[in-house]
């Protein structure tokens, strides 16, 4: 019941992820990402030990495609479980499980794998990436945006849009933007709206954090 885009920035090296579902706050259970590490979206019959399990090999130095591979192979249950993955270096790599709910696709390119299940459309998926590439050079955070409208207006999935969230981690070690909407009718609209209104704040935060006597 999910569609999502994980992907990074060349210019900055951030990397973040962007989700919307059916489901209620499906960004709290299904995306995560670390700076310096990577970006991962865990769904389709969400197993969320997955996300740490993925971020924990890169952070050891496992490429996207080689930590998929490696918790593919030996992780019971797999079959039911869809994944998007994307490193620091821009590696990445999706799996869709035999078992994944419903029309299940993905799609991967250096930088940028989406995926999703219960889609109406299998070209979702296809349509995230290609407007996450289509924004090439902008900021991350408005790409992610991009990616999420773009899947929604190819189709979404077969059931309304109820929850979306994005994600993005930068060079300090928490992630500097964390966005929700858990229930609401318009989830990618009103996400769009807090990333327009977190944006221009986001910057300030992290200098009160680092240098709070400059403040």
């Amino acid at each position: 019941m999910t569609f999502s885009l994980v992907g990074r920035c060349d210019r900055t090296g951030a990397v973040g992820a962007v989700i919307a579902s059916a489901s209620m706050a499906v960004a709290a259970r299904c995306a995560a990402a670390r700076a310096g590490t990577g970006a991962v979206c865990s769904q389709s019959t969400t197993d969320p030990r997955l996300r740490e399990a993925l971020l924990e090999a890169m952070a050891g130095g496992a490429a996207a495609g080689n930590a998929l591979t490696a918790l593919a192979g030996g992780t019971e249950d797999i079959a039911y479980r869809q994944l998007a993955v994307v490193d620091a270096a821009g590696g990445s790599a999706c799996y869709s499980g035999e078992l994944a709910l419903g029309e299940a696709a993905d799609v991967c390119a250096p930088g940028a794998a989406a995926a999703g299940n219960l889609l109406a459309d299998r070209g979702v998926p296809a349509a995230m990436l290609r407007a996450f590439q289509d924004t090439a050079g902008e900021n991350l955070g408005d790409r992610l945006i991009a990616a999420v409208r773009g899947g929604l207006a190819a189709g979404g999935e077969v059931s309304p849009v109820r929850s979306a969230g994005m994600i993005i981690a930068e060079s300090v070690p928490w992630p500097v933007t964390d966005l929700r909407v858990d229930w609401h009718d318009d989830p990618v609209g009103e996400l769009a709206g807090l990333w327009r209104a977190w944006q221009p704040q986001a910057e300030s935060y992290v200098r009160r954090a680092l240098h709070p006597a400059g403040i």
